[in-house]
């Protein structure tokens, strides 16, 4: 059972291992969304996610004897990082199985802590299997990432600091991927003041616990597609389901485009790194049917590797327009591009890329296409530049955009 005592038990433990993530009011994205917003930056957390809460507990209930067969767990990434190291602490062996899509810097970051790491399967949900295999084949006593209840229990704790600091919260978002943190969480803090609301956010690609809640029962999903990895999961948690069916109350999911603007925003205005998984509480800010409301909005996790973040950058600023391509048409003559340039150079567009297609028609006197990509300030500046080419005779095309 997740009862008080066990959540003020755990609140204990884990502060051996977890650093202070104080909440941080959000100008931006309280003026955005007309609420009171406030971030818990579960991102600084020492492994950079809030999964070490759950596996540090979770090991501390463990016998000596259960310690000594050796750990091992199926993660995504924060969990195997979060399992690594509290196994580290307390001197006994970790296997984890990860996704074969995981990202290299979570990898890296679980051997680091002296795992033992095997990479099997295209979602989390295969790397499971296979974990529970070696388990069986081997002895070791297993530490699932969400549906064990000393696992929520641990990650409930959050709810424990937010209610401290934030006494008057009124609603607190949680993302969801199998179920753990939004069943700690949202049992917690009904147990503490039931008029809070908890809502959970998934990915519209990942959308297990939605598709649960809508037959009344543990649904699988036949595939997920969702750059938010760490929530990629096609079975939410059985044992936790009935907490999650009482706790939550309303789920809100986003789509992978959201969550590419949301790393912008967050960059941008809050100069903080928080991977996909840990955006969909932010994502969602923009989906809440309510204003002038105290919100907390849970970052899970921060570790994202560089060629993951450099995608995101470019794609999100794709879409604020502030990166765009245009093509244009014009006679295949000196000069001309001189005279492009300087037009776009009056309209303050800056030109990121050129591309010059002498074959578009089959008479290039009269017309080639140039595909120029610019840098602009967003869309009234795309739209200014647009105006000018128009005008300037350039027939221009706006053109997917491809950096």
């Amino acid at each position: 059972m997740l009862t008080l005592d066990k959540f003020e038990e755990a609140s204990k433990i884990v502060t051996e291992v977890t650093h202070e993530t104080k909440l941080v009011y959000s100008d931006y994205f309280s003026e955005k969304c007309h609420n009171m917003v406030y971030l818990k930056p579960e991102n600084m957390q020492l492994t950079g996610a809030y999964k070490l809460r759950g596996a540090y507990y979770k090991i501390s209930t463990l016998s000596d004897e259960e310690r000594a067969k050796g750990l091992i767990t199926a993660s995504a990434g924060n969990h195997a990082q979060g399992v690594a190291y509290a196994a580290s602490k307390y001197g006994v062996k970790a296997t984890i199985v990860m996704p074969t899509t995981t990202p290299l810097i979570k990898v890296n970051r679980t051997k680091s802590y002296g795992a033992e790491v095997v990479l099997y399967g295209d979602v989390y949900d295969e790397a499971c299997e296979y974990a529970y295999k070696l388990a069986d084949e081997h002895g070791y006593t297993f530490i699932h990432p969400f549906d064990d209840l000393a696992v929520a229990t641990g990650q409930g704790t959050i709810a424990m600091e937010i209610i401290k600091e934030l006494p008057l919260v009124e609603y607190i978002l949680v993302p969801i991927g199998g179920g753990g943190l939004a069943t700690g969480v949202s049992t917690l803090a009904k147990l503490l003041n039931p008029k809070i609301k908890v809502i959970g956010v998934e990915p519209s690609g990942a959308a297990s616990l939605q598709a649960s809640f809508n037959k009344g029962e543990v649904t699988t999903l036949p595939s997920v597609n969702t750059i938010a990895d760490g929530t990629a999961v096609k079975t939410p948690g059985s044992n936790i389901f009935p907490y999650l069916q009482e706790n939550i109350d309303e789920i809100i999911t986003v789509d992978d485009d959201e969550l590419i603007v949301a790393f912008l925003d967050m960059v941008e205005n809050h100069k903080m790194v928080v991977e996909n998984s840990g955006l969909l509480t932010v994502a969602a800010l923009n989906h809440l049917g309510f204003k002038d409301k105290r919100v907390v909005s849970v970052l899970s996790g921060g570790n994202m590797d560089v060629i993951t973040m450099s995608s995101v950058v470019q794609q999100g600023l794709i879409f604020r327009d502030r990166i765009f391509t245009v093509s244009v048409l014009l006679p295949d003559k000196p000069g001309m591009l001189a005279k492009v340039s300087q037009l776009i150079a009056d309209q303050q567009g800056n030109v990121v890329k050129l591309e010059h297609n002498q074959f578009v028609t089959t008479n290039r006197s009269a017309a080639v296409e140039l595909r120029i990509t610019l840098e602009a300030f967003g869309t009234e500046h795309k739209e200014q530049i647009f105006k000018a080419l128009d005008e300037g005779g350039y027939r221009p095309k706006i053109v997917r955009t491809s950096l």
